[in-house]
């Protein structure tokens, strides 16, 4: 047995889970020798993890107070628990709100546990996690330190420093931190159920899904004019525009060099404003340029940040930001410049540094306030007031220590809104829309906001596109602004939510031709559809993109669609356990059946392991959704219990046959989908408060082969209900599945039927003994119509022994002559020729006699071989994995014997020339 603690495994699952609808972490660590040190038999250990994270007191834990974690900890705990509530307690530390964790012993596995916590940001949580594998490992007693594999988790250098590694993972919380604009509106989206997606390691965010989706980067969105941002960022322009349009604005002239610097500002008068062209911030500009010397010295300050400069007459006043959103102005605010106020004790020098101990003051745009640096500009600017940094300012003077006001430089705001006078909104109303933006900033210079500027001088200096919000949001007095929402009224007016029907289905079988039979409902109501499945995604029946595209990161591609109004997305087992799903919650969530594939997987050892995996689907359906189970399963109909929204129950039992959970449903008033008998043939009925309503026969569906087909009659059921409980009318959905047929261009790999050669074909995805065994009923249903059947047979190498033999044995009770196939690709960890033997076991376990079988690889040798082999009138079955490249084999065959049809309609045969 190991002696410290290693990492097995991490994983991070991005939304609902098998453990919890909250994206989480997870680690898997194995404690080896500390299984037998639960904290309270490791001497001293609470005490010192609460002194050095005394926040940590707070956690309630398992008793719901605050000191319940320390309680528990002084009663014994292992410590994967303990790990999960220190890196919850870290992600806190550095401003991150999350408060939950679980951690859960591995079944089987003595000593292993998922220890999973909750993050706002992935990689400030996967840092988090090292940092509390490393704290706890540096509390251990000597002999049982040195956990292992902590790279797995993620990367930090040198030795374990408590105080060091907190300044690694604030520094990382503040780069990967939204700045407070952006912010502010991802807070105000998830407050109303709007989805956000940060897309870059910028500020660019994705609100909303679909044709519904805007994206924003701070304040500037989809909304957002580009030509009008163009001309907001030449200052010289926007002023013409707004003296064109009569509002005020200062006279100014647009210089490249220091003589003209000095020539305009004689003619402009002292004192005047040089600032660059296109800056931004305040950087570069200065104010109150009252001699030549002065005027040369800002002409050289505003070089720096633009080749061209503007020198400008000064007006005199406060400094204040209206913010107008879609021609309303919702917040204004006094912007105060950087300064000190004297304590006639210390330096002005000493003062920044007193005041840059506020909390509140950080670096860049991230914090309520930023830390103020000293510069040239600011030793220049106290020098035009004989000072330095060195003066002592008296008790209660104030020295300001920057020409503008920018909270970017370390200015602080007042908010004014409730003060401005209608004149002066009106004058930036107008301004916002002369620009063109949708959101601006007004620059607004007088010295009475409350007072009309045409009485008071001044006016508009700037217009900004993407102005910040932090002075609104958090203003240092006054009362804060919720700015962000306009701006969210604006991206998504009458209070809607941004978000497309998602049609979430999973199970064991069924869910690719489901999910085509919705999509082609959904599509003939007049919806645009994104369709992910096994074989690609597909954009209203255009495939963009090719493969097993039934996990969560397909799922995303297609809600990012933007010219989509529905998302159908096949959900595999894969997925869900691998990062959980693509979204927070859908609106129609399907739980075909489940079955025992895929075991032994994963820490998925059971069918009741297995259909709690399942179970997350309908467990994620959105309050007022639909839960859509199968109710002839038995695990299916079970997650009825957890399932959210309301539930339909679809079900191939005639009425006299119902279970009683379907029975009992229906009684009560639910809604049901259900086969029944009807002379020759079956119907499909649709049950609700009491009545039952004939929707179609079962006939009237290609796909299901006059019924023949069972599994498919259970997949149009499943794929009514989702249709029906999405509010698609009646007629459109009997209208489409008529429609709906196997072939290859409808539905590719799920029973594609080809009769070219004389024989018949059908390629099918068959890849577990109850798929097997489902498509076999149809294979004795169509025995009648053929000779002999050849069965093309192969199942994945990660499947059990068992789960292996198995398929040989169903394959035996179906074919005549059974190929086993083996391709390098479905090994996945096996010998080469162990499937196939397994395989040819259990067919001879059950019965089949050795000259039955073949084995034959790789697949296209394989489907070669049973092509072949198959005569006139013959039956063959290829179950196989590269659909399109057998399909193409399989129409592209040429037979020993061509058969064509002659003119009296008999089959003419023609030997095929050597």
């Amino acid at each position: 047995m190991q002696r410290t603690i290693r990492v097995l495994d991490v994983r991070v699952f991005r939304g609902p889970h098998l453990y919890s609808l909250t994206p989480m972490v997870q680690i898997q660590i194995d404690l080896g020798a500390l299984e037998g040190f639960p904290t309270d038999k490791l001497p001293g250990f609470t005490e010192n993890l609460g002194r050095l994270l005394p926040g940590l007191a707070a956690h309630g834990c398992s008793y719901g107070a605050a000191g319940g974690f320390l309680r528990r900890m002084e009663e014994g705990t292992w410590l994967g628990h303990v790990v999960e509530h220190v890196a919850l307690e870290l992600q806190t530390v550095v401003g991150h709100r999350v408060t939950r964790g679980k951690t859960r012993s591995v079944k089987g596995s003595p000593g292993t546990y998922n220890v999973m916590f909750a993050y706002q940001d992935e990689a400030v949580a996967l840092l988090a996690g090292r940092i509390a594998l490393e704290l706890v490992d540096s509390l251990l007693p000597a002999n049982l330190q040195g956990a292992e594999d902590l790279r797995e988790v993620a990367e930090a250098d040198g030795p374990f420093e408590l105080a060091a590694r907190l300044q690694l993972l604030k520094v990382l919380a503040d780069e990967r931190a939204l700045g407070p604009t952006t912010a502010s509106l991802v807070r105000e989206a998830e407050r109303r159920g709007i989805p956000a997606i940060r897309i870059d390691e910028s500020s660019l965010v994705l609100l909303g899904q679909g044709r519904h989706q805007k994206r924003i980067r701070a304040s500037c969105s989809d909304f957002t004019s580009e030509i009008a941002t163009e001309i907001a960022s030449d200052k010289d322009l926007t002023k013409l525009l707004l003296r064109q349009a009569g509002l005020p604005v200062p006279k100014g002239e647009l210089v490249r060099s220091e003589p003209e610097a000095v020539a305009g500002a004689a003619r402009l008068g002292y004192p005047v404003v040089t600032k660059p062209l296109d800056g931004n911030h305040g950087r570069g500009v200065n104010i109150g340029l009252a001699t030549v010397e002065e005027v040369r010295w800002g002409f050289e300050q505003a070089r720096e940040h633009s080749r061209s400069v503007i020198i400008e007459q000064h007006f005199v006043g406060s400094d204040h930001r209206i913010l107008v959103i879609e021609g309303r102005v919702v917040a204004v605010a006094e912007r105060i410049p950087a300064h000190v106020i004297g304590n006639g004790r210390d330096s002005i020098s000493e003062l920044v540094e007193e005041t840059n101990r506020d909390p509140r003051r950080g670096e860049g745009h991230s914090s309520v306030l930023t830390r103020i640096q000293i510069d040239e500009c600011v030793e220049h600017f106290l020098s035009r007031s004989q000072l330095t940094l060195s003066s002592i300012p008296a008790r209660g003077e104030r020295v300001f220590l920057r020409p503008t006001a920018n909270l970017s430089t370390g200015g602080t705001a007042i908010d004014r809104t409730d003060e401005i006078h209608p004149e002066n909104a009106l004058i930036a109303r107008r301004a916002a829309q002369i620009i063109g933006l949708d959101i601006a900033g007004i620059d607004f210079v007088c010295s009475d906001i409350s007072r009309p500027v045409s009485e008071t001088g001044g006016g508009i200096i700037e217009v900004n596109a993407g102005p910040g919000f932090r002075m609104h949001l958090e203003p240092s007095q006054g009362r804060a602004r919720n700015v962000a929402r306009p701006v969210l009224d604006l991206l998504f007016p009458g209070g809607q939510n941004g978000r497309i029907p998602i049609f979430a289905i999973t199970g064991t079988n069924g869910k690719s031709t489901t999910a085509r039979m919705l999509a082609h409902v959904l599509q003939a109501n007049g919806s645009n559809v994104g369709l992910t499945s096994t074989t690609g995604i597909y954009l209203n029946g255009e495939r963009i993109m090719t493969g097993d595209c039934s996990g969560p990161k397909s799922a995303r591609v297609v809600l990012r669609e933007p010219g989509i109004d529905i998302a159908v997305l096949e959900c595999a087992r894969g997925g869900i356990l691998r990062e959980g799903l693509a979204f927070d919650e859908c609106d129609v969530g399907a739980v075909l059946n489940v079955h025992g594939d895929h075991l032994g997987l994963k820490g998925i050892d059971t069918i009741e392991d297995l259909a709690q995996v399942k179970s997350v689907v309908v467990e994620s359906v959105r309050r007022g959704g639909w839960s859509i189970l199968n109710a002839d399963d038995v695990h299916t109909s079970a997650m009825s219990r957890e399932a959210r929204g309301s539930v339909c129950y679809f079900s191939l039992a005639n009425r006299t046959e119902w279970p009683n959970t379907l029975r009992d449903h229906v009684a009560e008033g639910g809604r049901a989908l259900t086969r029944e008998r009807s002379g020759d043939g079956w119907d499909i009925f649709i049950h609700e408060d009491g009545q039952s309503l004939f929707l179609m026969c079962v006939d009237e569906i290609p796909a299901t082969f006059e019924g023949a087909a069972e599994f498919n009659v259970a997949n149009s059921l499943a794929a009514i209900a989702m249709a029906y409980c999405h509010g698609v009318p009646l007629t459109t959905i009997r209208g489409a599945l008529a429609e709906f047929t196997t072939s290859f261009e409808h539905s590719p790999g799920r029973l594609n039927v080809f009769d070219g050669h004389g024989f018949r074909t059908i390629v099918d995805y068959a890849h577990n003994p109850e798929g097997l065994t489902a498509l076999g009923k149809l294979v004795s249903h169509m025995r009648s119509g053929h000779q002999r059947t050849i069965g093309l047979v192969a199942i994945p190498g990660d499947r059990r022994d068992c789960d292996i033999r198995n398929m040989g044995a169903v394959a035996s009770k179906i074919f005549d002559i059974i190929v086993f196939k083996e391709d390098e690709n479905e090994l996945r960890g096996r010998a080469p020729g162990s499937i196939a033997g397994l395989l040819r076991e259990g067919a001879l376990q059950a019965g089949c006699a050795p000259a039955r079988m073949h084995v034959s690889y790789p697949e296209q040798e394989a489907v070669r071989f049973c092509l072949e082999l198959a005569r006139e009138r013959d039956l063959v079955v290829l179950t196989v994995d590269d659909v399109e490249a057998v399909w193409r084999q399989v129409t592209g065959f040429e037979p020993a014997v061509v058969i064509r049809r002659g003119r009296d309609n008999h089959d003419v045969h023609h030997l095929r020339a050597s």
